[in-house]
């Protein structure tokens, strides 16, 4: 049987690998994502949330762009751009029912291509987004990324590396 459209060969996987070690960010934008980038092993390790969330909206359409089925990729894309949209500082109230049609619609796609194992609970929260940004606002106001700094700085106080939740309080 032939490989699944969503399936990346070895060579598709080196050339994602190469565009991710060879991006260059601004200081402070994101972790060094070059140094996260394992290409003998084709692997991305030890990202935090927050490169995750930079992966997701710039550069993933970036470095998936000529490498998977187009269809696959175009659905990625969509994925990525409705995130860029949602995560935005600035969101148009009407153009909320749009985003609502068009995250269900992407949804849909992803469901065509990928397997059933892919699509969890969290998969599935994508959809209330748009009601989450309707009653509480925009998106950027909710981010734990500050929080999860602030616990790093935190953290590094401790005198009792096994006990560091007590040493914090």
């Amino acid at each position: 049987m032939p490989p699944a459209c969503h399936k990346m060969s070895t060579t598709e996987k080196k050339s994602l690998c190469h565009c991710l070690k060879n991006v260059k960010v601004p200081q402070g934008y994101s972790s060094n994502i070059k140094n996260l980038v394992l290409v003998k092993d084709l692997k991305l390790v030890g990202l935090k949330s927050h490169d995750c969330h930079v992966l997701m909206q710039q550069l993933l359409p970036v470095a998936i762009h000529g490498i998977l089925h187009e269809k696959v990729r175009l659905s990625i894309t969509r994925l990525c751009f409705f995130f860029n949209v949602i995560c935005s500082k600035v969101i148009d109230l009407q153009q909320l029912d749009n985003l609502e049609n068009e995250v269900v619609i992407i949804l849909r796609e992803l469901e065509m291509y990928f397997p059933l194992t892919f699509f969890d609970i969290m998969i599935h929260l994508i959809v209330h987004l748009v009601g989450k940004i309707r009653l509480c606002g925009p998106m950027f106001l909710h981010w734990m990324y500050l929080v999860e700094r602030y616990m790093k700085v935190l953290k590094g106080y401790t005198k009792n590396q096994y006990r560091r939740k007590a040493s914090i309080v």
